[in-house]
């Protein structure tokens, strides 16, 4: 994963989730909120951060900080991605596969949130096995880190890229 200065572009932000969380203690419970934060320039770039807090701006705020700083860059082919690939992390799995121009984005909740931060157009996919907001979100992001464009493959494999492509 590399790491993409944050300060260059204008990121957008997306809240995907945000979450109650409690802690017991002797007197009661205490409540402070968790949320789940994806942020992107729209043109390839996209992380995401979790933020807790006792109130939601303040866990919003600290999502958006997190995220700024685990950045990466996702390799695109026009509106959509290069081929089919699978995300997983932990029992979050995730399928994204290209589509044609005009398709819209096809996904879930907190996958549509990563692919639209990021600045995909057209995309299919389906959240598998887990639907936890957080792991959906790091799987979408482990399979757009998988992502490799046409250059990439013909530079690890010395040829080409017309030999590639045939």
């Amino acid at each position: 994963m590399a790491n993409i200065d944050a300060s260059a572009t204008e990121l957008q932000e997306r809240v995907v989730t945000i979450n109650r969380v409690s802690k017991t203690v002797k007197g009661g419970r205490i409540y402070k909120f968790a949320a789940l934060v994806v942020v992107g320039d729209g043109n390839g770039t996209v992380g995401f951060g979790i933020g807790k807090s006792g109130e939601v701006p303040d866990a919003i705020r600290k999502g958006i900080e997190d995220a700024k700083k685990n950045l990466i860059k996702v390799s695109l082919k026009g509106t959509t991605i290069p081929h089919e690939i699978i995300g997983k992390f932990g029992a979050g799995v995730v399928l994204l596969k290209p589509a044609a121009p005009g398709t819209g984005v096809i996904a879930g909740g907190p996958v549509r949130a990563v692919v639209e931060t990021v600045g995909i157009k057209d995309i299919r996919s389906k959240a598998l096995r887990s639907n936890n907001p957080c792991n959906v979100v790091r799987a979408t992001i482990d399979g757009l880190s998988k992502l490799r464009d046409i250059n990439e493959v013909s530079e690890v494999r010395g040829k080409s890229a017309k030999e590639i492509l045939g």
